[in-house]
C-alpha cells in the first residue's frame, strides 16, 4: 500500500526554497560550465593561430600559456556563475567572492609556472644555455617557490586569515627546519654557487685529489663524474668545492718540458747544434710554439739540455702525438750526426798490489798479497 504520509513529506521538503536553489545553482553551473569551454576553446584556438603567424620566442610563450587552463578552475568558474545568479543571501555572496578570487589566484599560479617551465626548457635546450643549465634550474625554481608563496599568502589573505603571525610563524620553523636540514642547504647553496661562479659545467674534465674524470651531471646536491677508469665518482657539492680542483677544459694550451741527455764525449761543436736542431725540429710540428732549449746542467754521466715548448691545445692525445713526432725526429738527427744519448756506465780499475805488512807473530805464514779496487764513472 503506497504510503501517502512519506510522499507527503517528500513533497514538503522538495518545495523548500533551498532544495530548490541548490537545483537552479547546480544547473546553471553545468550549463555555464559547458558554455565557458566553448567560449574558452573557440578562444585559445584563436590566440594559436594568430600567434603562431609570428615566429617569436614570445608567441610561443603564450600558445603554452593558454593551453595550462585548468578545467578543473573552469569547473569552479561555472559553479560561481551559479552562485552569482541565484539570490543566496550575503552569506553565500561572500563565499563567492571568495572563491572568484581562489579561482583566479590559482589560474594565474597555473599560466606563471608553464611560462617558467617553458621557459626553463627553451633556455636549457639552446647551446649557449648548455653551459648555464644549473643556473637555469636554480632560477626557475626559486621563482616557482615565490610563485605559489605570493598566492597562497594572497588567498590566506582574502580568507581573513592574519598572515602577519602566519609568516612570523613560518619564520621559526624555517629556522628550525634550516638546523635539521643544514648538510642538504649546503650542497644546495654550493650548487648554486657552481652555477653562478662556474668553476666548471658539464663536460670538463677536472683533477681533484686522486680523482681525474668528466662532469657527467650536476645536480642540486651532487655531481657525478666519468673517471678515466671507467666509475662514476659522485661527490657532495660542497666537499667538491673544498678542494682545489686542475680544470683542463679551459687550458687553452699546454706547456711542456722534457730532458736530452747526450754523452761527455761529443765533441763541443756538435754539442753546439743541438739547440738550434731541436728548435728546427719543434718549429716544423703544427701546433706548437718553441720556447727555448738550454744546455742547462753538467750530470755525473751527461750533458744535459732543458727544452720547453707549447702545444697549442688542450687534447692530451694531440700533445703525445707531437712529443712522439719530437723523439722520432730527435733519434734520426742525432744519429745522422754521430752523437750518442748519455747511458750511465760504471767501470772498475784494478790497482798495483800492495803487500801488507809482515807478521808480528813467529810461525805466522807468508803474508798474502790483496789487490785493491776503485771504481769511477767512465763516459
Amino acid at each position: 500500500m503506497f504510503d501517502w504520509e512519506s510522499w507527503r513529506s517528500w513533497e514538503e521538503w522538495v518545495s523548500q526554497p533551498a532544495f530548490l536553489n541548490f537545483i537552479l545553482v547546480l544547473s546553471i553551473a553545468v550549463a555555464s560550465y559547458f558554455a565557458l569551454r566553448i567560449l574558452m576553446n573557440s578562444i585559445i584556438t584563436r590566440v594559436v593561430n594568430w600567434l603562431s603567424r609570428s615566429k617569436g620566442r614570445w608567441s610561443h610563450y603564450g600558445i603554452e600559456v593558454f593551453k595550462h587552463t585548468s578545467r578543473l578552475l573552469i569547473a569552479a568558474m561555472a559553479l560561481q556563475i551559479g552562485l552569482v545568479v541565484v539570490d543566496l543571501g550575503p552569506v553565500w555572496e561572500a563565499r563567492v567572492s571568495h572563491l572568484w578570487f581562489l579561482v583566479l589566484a590559482l589560474q594565474f599560479g597555473l599560466w606563471v609556472g608553464a611560462a617558467i617551465a617553458l621557459w626553463k626548457e627553451k633556455t636549457i635546450s639552446d647551446k649557449a644555455g648548455q653551459d648555464n643549465q644549473l643556473t637555469v634550474t636554480m632560477v626557475a625554481l626559486m621563482v616557482r617557490i615565490v610563485l605559489w608563496a605570493v598566492v597562497l599568502l594572497s588567498v590566506l589573505a582574502n580568507l581573513g586569515v592574519n598572515i602577519t603571525a602566519f609568516v612570523a610563524s613560518l619564520g621559526i620553523g624555517g629556522i628550525a627546519i634550516a638546523l635539521a636540514v643544514q648538510t642538504l642547504l649546503s650542497d644546495l647553496f654550493a650548487s648554486a654557487s657552481i652555477g653562478v661562479d662556474k668553476p666548471f659545467t658539464t663536460g670538463h674534465f677536472i683533477v681533484f685529489n686522486d680523482i681525474a674524470g668528466t662532469i657527467e651531471y650536476i645536480g642540486m646536491k651532487t655531481t657525478r663524474i666519468r673517471s678515466l677508469s671507467g666509475e662514476q665518482v659522485i661527490c657532495s657539492n660542497t666537499k667538491l668545492l673544498q678542494q682545489t680542483i686542475h680544470n683542463y677544459h679551459r687550458m687553452s694550451e699546454r706547456r711542456v718540458v722534457f730532458n736530452l741527455a747526450i754523452s761527455f764525449r761529443t765533441p763541443i761543436d756538435k754539442v753546439r747544434e743541438i739547440p738550434s736542431l731541436v728548435k728546427e725540429i719543434i718549429n716544423s710540428m703544427s701546433e706548437t710554439r718553441f720556447d727555448r732549449a738550454h744546455l742547462s746542467t753538467f750530470a755525473d754521466y751527461a750533458l744535459k739540455f732543458e727544452v720547453v715548448y707549447y702545444v697549442l691545445s688542450s687534447d692530451y692525445n694531440l700533445y703525445m702525438d707531437i712529443q712522439q713526432a719530437i723523439n722520432f725526429s730527435l733519434l734520426e738527427e742525432l744519429d745522422k750526426r754521430d752523437i750518442k744519448f748519455a747511458m750511465p756506465v760504471r767501470a772498475l780499475e784494478f790497482l798495483d798490489e800492495i803487500p801488507l805488512p809482515e807478521a808480528s807473530m813467529p810461525g805466522k805464514e807468508a803474508p798474502m798479497h790483496l789487490s785493491k779496487d776503485a771504481s769511477q764513472a767512465s763516459y
